[in-house]
C-alpha cells in the first residue's frame, strides 16, 4: 500500500511538473515551417533560407522554407497570421506587407498591429538608381536637371506599384520637385533585359542582386543609392543624401514574424537564435550576394520599428494619393 501511494505521489508530482513547465521550455522539438511570401531565388527567398539555416544550426532543429508567393507578399504573410500560434509556423515578411500594403490597398487580410508577434529585423538592402549607359546624364544632379526640363518624359522601371523601390522613387520625386513616369513590371528579373536593351532608360532597383554584375561590366551605370551610407558593393556610388538631399534614407527591409499569441518565451528564443546566427560568416556571405546588411533586434525593437515604418510610409502614400486598387 505504501509503495502504491509512493508511486501515485511520484506520478502526480511528475504531472504537476509537466503542467508547470510549458512546452516552450524545450522548443523546438520538431521541424519548424518558415513561410517566405515570395518565389524561390529572389532576394527575399535568399534571406529566408539564410535565416532558416542559421536558426536550424542555433536551435538544433530543422527549419523548412515554404514559399507562398502572391499579391506582393500579402498571401504568404497572411498565412503566417492564420497559423497556429505554437512557434512551429513563422515567416519572413518585408516592408511591402508590413509597412506599405496596409496603406496602399483598401483592405488587406491581416492587421499588422494585431495579427503578428514580431521576432527580429533580419536585414536591409538599399535601393539603387540604375541607368542605361546612353542616358543623357551621369549623376543624380544631372538626372534631376534633365527631368525638370522634360517633365514626365523620363521613364523608370520598378517591380510593381507600391513596392519599396516605387515608393523610393516617389519620395525622390517629392523632395527633388520632379515628375517621372513609372513603368511597373511583375518583378526585378523582368526589368534587367529591357534595361540592358535601353527599352527603359532607368530603374529604381530594390536589390543590386540582379544588376550588380552588369554595373561592374559597364553595361549599366548606378548613379545613386538610397541608403544613408554607401553600399560595400559599390563604394564609389554616392547616396541620394550626398547628392543634394540630406536625410534621404530608404531601404528595403525584411524581418521574422510569428502569429500573434505565440508564447513570448518562444519569440524570445527565436530572436536570440537569429542574433547569434547573424554573426556567422555563412550568413554574412549570403547577404553579401544581395549587397545587403545583416540586422538583428529584439522583439520589442522590431515592433517599434514596424510601427515607425507604418507611420512614415502611410504618410507618404496619403500625401501622394497612391492606390493599388
Amino acid at each position: 500500500m505504501q509503495r502504491r501511494q509512493f508511486i501515485l505521489s511520484a506520478s502526480a508530482l511528475a504531472t504537476t511538473r509537466a503542467i508547470a513547465q510549458p512546452a516552450s521550455a524545450n522548443y523546438p522539438t520538431r521541424p519548424v515551417r518558415l513561410i517566405v511570401p515570395f518565389p524561390p531565388v529572389g532576394p527575399t527567398d535568399v534571406m529566408g533560407r539564410t535565416a532558416a539555416k542559421a536558426l536550424a544550426e542555433q536551435l538544433s532543429q530543422q527549419f523548412v522554407v515554404d514559399n507562398r508567393a502572391g499579391a506582393g507578399g500579402n498571401i504568404g504573410t497572411d498565412a503566417v497570421a492564420k497559423a497556429a500560434p505554437d512557434g512551429y509556423t513563422i515567416g519572413l515578411s518585408a516592408i511591402s506587407s508590413l509597412a506599405i500594403a496596409p496603406h496602399l490597398y483598401s483592405s488587406v487580410p491581416f492587421n499588422v498591429q494585431k495579427d503578428f508577434a514580431p521576432i527580429a529585423l533580419v536585414g536591409t538592402t538599399p535601393c539603387a538608381l540604375v541607368v542605361h549607359p546612353s542616358a543623357p546624364f551621369n549623376d543624380l544632379k544631372g538626372m534631376v536637371a534633365y527631368a525638370r526640363t522634360h517633365p514626365g518624359q523620363l521613364n523608370y522601371a520598378t517591380s510593381g506599384i507600391g513596392t519599396s523601390n516605387h515608393l523610393a522613387a516617389e519620395l525622390l520625386q517629392s523632395v527633388a520637385g520632379i515628375r517621372l513616369t513609372n513603368v511597373p513590371y511583375k518583378g526585378s528579373s523582368q526589368i534587367v533585359p529591357d534595361l540592358l536593351a535601353g527599352t527603359v532608360m532607368m530603374s529604381m532597383e530594390s536589390s543590386l542582386a540582379t544588376t550588380l554584375q552588369h554595373i561592374q561590366a559597364g553595361k549599366l551605370r548606378a548613379i545613386a543609392v538610397t541608403s544613408a551610407q554607401r553600399t560595400r558593393a559599390l563604394p564609389h556610388v554616392p547616396t541620394v543624401a550626398e547628392s543634394g538631399y540630406p536625410g534621404f534614407d530608404v531601404e528595403t527591409w525584411f524581418g521574422l514574424i510569428a502569429p500573434a499569441a505565440t508564447p513570448a518565451a518562444i519569440v524570445t528564443r527565436l530572436s536570440e537564435a537569429w542574433a547569434a546566427g547573424a554573426k556567422t560568416p555563412e550568413a554574412q556571405s549570403a547577404f553579401d550576394t544581395l549587397s545587403g546588411n545583416l540586422r538583428s533586434t529584439n522583439p520589442q525593437q522590431f515592433a517599434q520599428f514596424i510601427q515607425e515604418e507604418n507611420q512614415r510610409w502611410g504618410a507618404l502614400i496619403r500625401k501622394l494619393g497612391i492606390k493599388a486598387d
